[in-house]
């Protein structure tokens, strides 16, 4: 009964206060695009070639709500080759989430918008650290008002990685300069630990979105100090999105994989929203 009346659900009331919370249009459409798809999953791409990122695309594109990049890690880049994954992301619609974690001054990383990846000019979405100053926001969308786009910034908040340093007081300013600035529209959470996430979303309030590395479907430690919680939980406890990576790619299966991430994830939101 409950699953044939989600299916008739827009997005603004299957995603009810964080619809109504959330600003910044490009946190409607991530939205509008999961509801549709029913999936919260952002690929994680870490793959080196066009090819393989295409051929990964088109494979799991309907089962992914964001692709997010490393333009940096693929080794035959050239921009009229990178023109065909963008073509590929419109076709899936699907935003690109261009994971440079900018850390510069505010025009530093202006300028790094543009340069030899002219990242401003396809990119939706990019991620940044708030070391550096609050500046950082600015210049990075001083850079999409070059080229007259509309882009969003996740700062990093917390990170699933062993041994990091970003302490509790360091993401209650993140949280703090994500507040004020229109141009944030949400925070990198810890995916490994439902506490963190709980905590962020505690702190942030409904006004942000959060997305979430660190989840696997087999939870655990992973390669060089990753660790990883269950994508189910990682929604339940408050985040908006699970970003996925060789939890998919490297599968044998990676059209079944993420379809059953796109699963977990859907479920997790439909009880923690409709359910309370």
């Amino acid at each position: 009964m409950l699953e044939g009346l989600v299916s008739t659900m827009r997005a603004e009331e299957i995603w009810g206060i964080r619809w109504r919370s959330c600003a910044h249009p490009l946190s409607h459409r991530f939205m509008e695009t999961s509801t549709e798809k029913k999936s919260l999953v952002v690929l994680a791409a870490d793959v080196y070639t066009i090819s393989d990122l295409l051929n990964l695309i088109n494979e799991v594109g309907p089962h992914i709500s964001a692709l997010k990049t490393h333009v940096d890690m693929v080794t035959d880049f050239k921009r009229d080759e990178w023109e065909k994954v963008l073509i590929a992301a419109k076709k899936h619609d699907l935003m690109i989430f261009e994971d440079r974690k900018f850390a510069d001054i505010g025009k530093i990383s202006q300028i790094q918008m543009g340069g030899i990846y002219d990242i401003r000019s396809w990119a939706d979405l990019v991620t940044a650290h708030r070391v550096s100053g609050p500046d950082i926001i600015d210049g990075l969308a001083a850079g999409w008002d070059d080229v007259k786009r509309i882009g969003g910034v996740f700062l990093l908040a917390q990170m699933s990685s062993r041994g990091n340093l970003l302490t509790p007081d360091y993401t209650d300013s993140v949280i703090s300069t994500g507040t004020s600035s229109p141009h944030v529209v949400g925070y990198i959470g810890n995916g490994s630990s439902d506490e963190e996430i709980a905590q962020l979303r505690k702190k942030a309030g409904e006004g942000r979105l959060i997305w979430t590395p660190g989840v696997n479907l087999e939870i655990g430690e992973g390669k060089l100090g990753q660790r990883y919680g269950h994508p189910y939980d990682a929604i339940k406890s408050g985040a908006d999105a699970v970003i996925v990576g060789s939890g998919i790619y490297n599968s044998t299966n990676p059209k079944e994989s993420a379809m059953a991430y796109a699963k977990a994830s859907w479920d997790a939101l439909i009880e923690r929203d409709m359910n309370g």
